[in-house]
């Protein structure tokens, strides 16, 4: 399917990004990157936070690649082609909790100057939510970070390269390339790697995009197109009560903060990029650019899907090779854009684009596993282990990450919406995690105990629910939508923990010493940068650019 200018132009890709992993991996490339911050070689700081230099751009793109993984780039498609815009609230919305991050979260973790998240759990309620958390997050890592950005690079590349003998040689492959580089090089290496791959990611997707766009004729060839198809309804972002996707607007509006704070201001994986910042300022405006590039997905990602629709009911796009049986398999609707849209050479920067959403997220969360398991776990039972045996053993851990992640594709396989799948973990994994995190640095009489203790109930639950969901498909609550179910865990969990904090509260000597804002207006006290540039400026931007583009796909 795919000719040999495109396999070269993904070898050269490919070659490249390693080359450049390694190199920030050796002293030299460390110092040359860093530039003023280096840490000596074996600084656990250096490998897992990169020194503590990261500027806002490197911080802003790596938060984006580290998100956008291959996931997306096949999940968001075929949502688009099954559902229409539907989906990319998950992209816009996104952008409403980077505001969260910056405005609230990221001064603090600046401030506090914490290595990794649980380690903040431990400052403000104690050790065993830290171990909770590091578990929850390692687990949580392997599972939807690095499991299912395998899965779908496998399907894409079992699909375009059907020599290879199937999707798990496939996913070896890119195990190999992006663990070689990130394991080697660290945080530096993942987001120097990062920059040049948001770079290639968006490049990539607009192509395939502008393909799509101009195949199709533009704006009211699709909206005829839809409303011969009696399908009107996929240009709309905020559906009705009873929509048969089971996300009407209000599941959105009351579910996607719950697994929205936990991704990105309480995931491990996400948020580490912002720990290595430079400043305040820094960690602040590098959230807000990714927030500004969250609004791309929706058109770069999504839309190449209902393209497709629309083409594929023209019968301008020939997608027989999806169909078994009558039924169209819609998991490889972008993998068949690619070579049915697109000239030769074009279609190897395109598959580049994909590999560079799918190393980049594994490379990040492989980075983020290292520092939860050195760092949190590891340091806690050898606390005079040396600089260079965390890093060492960060390392080790890395390489076990994936190959434990390779042994969940059958399971992560059977999801029949991949992006679905994805986010309905997150919901039965989000709500714990961010009741003990909003109560934990917005309010000082959450105690200890009623932490520790919602994060086991919480997590219990969680768990409990999504398995009797998985076993009795047909019973009731199973068929309340997954957003929804993370909004009642949640309430579930926040009047848990004020009430255990309440039974049995804080004295008031744990009160003062407690590691949160003593007001929410706290961190808007702080002046900023002048200008546009002010944080508090670019926040209501960002929320006035958000309010437009949805009063338009209302």
């Amino acid at each position: 399917m795919l000719t040999s200018t495109d396999t070269l132009v993904i070898l050269a890709y490919l070659i490249g990004v390693v080359a450049l992993g390694l190199w920030a991996g050796t002293r030299g490339g460390r110092e040359k990157a860093l530039a003023g911050g280096t840490p000596v070689e074996g600084d656990s700081t250096g490998y897992f936070l990169a020194g503590g230099t990261l500027r806002w751009p490197v911080i802003g793109m790596a938060l984006f690649a580290t998100n956008i993984s291959c996931v997306h780039l096949v999940s968001l498609a075929q949502s688009g082609f099954d559902t229409g815009l539907l989906n990319g609230n998950f992209e816009w919305m996104a952008a409403f909790t980077l505001v969260l991050l910056a405005l609230f979260f990221a001064p603090f973790y600046i401030k506090t100057r914490i290595s990794t998240l649980p380690d903040y759990l431990e400052r403000r309620y104690d050790r065993s939510c830290r171990d909770w958390l590091a578990v929850l997050s390692i687990v949580s890592a392997v599972t939807i970070h690095i499991g299912f950005s395998f899965l779908t690079g496998g399907l894409v590349l079992g699909y375009l390269f059907p020599e290879f003998g199937g999707i798990y040689t496939a996913i070896i492959a890119i195990a190999a390339v992006t663990g070689l580089y990130t394991i080697v090089g660290g945080l530096l290496a993942v987001v120097l790697t990062e920059t040049v791959q948001t770079v290639v990611l968006l490049v990539g997707a607009f192509v395939i995009t502008a393909a799509a766009w101009l195949k199709l004729g533009g704006w009211t060839p699709l909206v005829e197109t839809l409303h011969a198809a009696g399908a009107t309804e996929k240009l709309s972002m905020l559906r009705p009560a009873g929509d048969p996707s089971g996300m009407p607007w209000y599941a959105i509006l009351l579910g996607y903060p719950v697994l929205g704070v936990w991704y990105w201001c309480a995931d491990q994986t996400i948020v580490q990029r912002v720990l290595g910042a430079r400043d305040e300022n820094h960690a602040r405006t590098g959230a807000l650019f990714c927030a500004l590039l969250k609004v791309f997905p929706v058109f770069l990602f999504v839309l190449p899907g209902l393209l497709a629709f629309a083409l594929h009911h023209r019968g301008a796009l020939d997608l027989s090779s999806l169909t078994t049986n009558g039924t169209l398999d819609s998991k490889n609707v972008y993998s068949a854009i690619i070579v049915e849209l697109l000239p030769a050479g074009l279609r190897g920067l395109v598959v580049a684009a994909m590999l560079a959403a799918l190393m980049s997220t594994v490379a990040g969360a492989l980075n983020s596993i290292s520092s939860l398991i050195s760092l949190d776990l590891y340091k806690r039972f050898r606390p005079a282990a040396s600089e260079k045996r965390l890093v060492a053993v960060g390392r080790v851990a890395a390489g076990v990450a994936l190959v434990l992640s390779i042994s969940l594709i059958p399971l992560l396989n059977r999801y029949e919406s991949l992006f679905n799948g994805v986010n309905t973990i997150i919901a039965h994994i989000a709500p714990p995690v961010t009741c003990v995190f909003l109560l934990g640095i917005f309010w000082p009489g959450a105690t200890a105990l009623s932490g520790r203790l919602t994060l086991w109930v919480g997590s219990a639950l969680g768990a409990g629910v999504f398995a009797f969901n998985s076993l009795l498909p047909d019973q009731s609550l199973a068929k309340v939508p997954f957003m929804l179910m993370a909004f009642y865990l949640l309430v579930a969990c926040v009047l848990f923990q004020v009430a255990v904090s309440f039974a049995k509260p804080a004295t008031a000597a744990e009160r003062a010493g407690a590691v949160c804002w003593k007001s929410p207006l706290d961190p808007l006290r702080s002046p900023g940068w002048p200008g546009l540039a002010n944080y508090k400026v670019l926040s209501a931007l960002v929320l006035l650019g958000m309010g437009i583009l949805y009063t338009i796909f209302r």
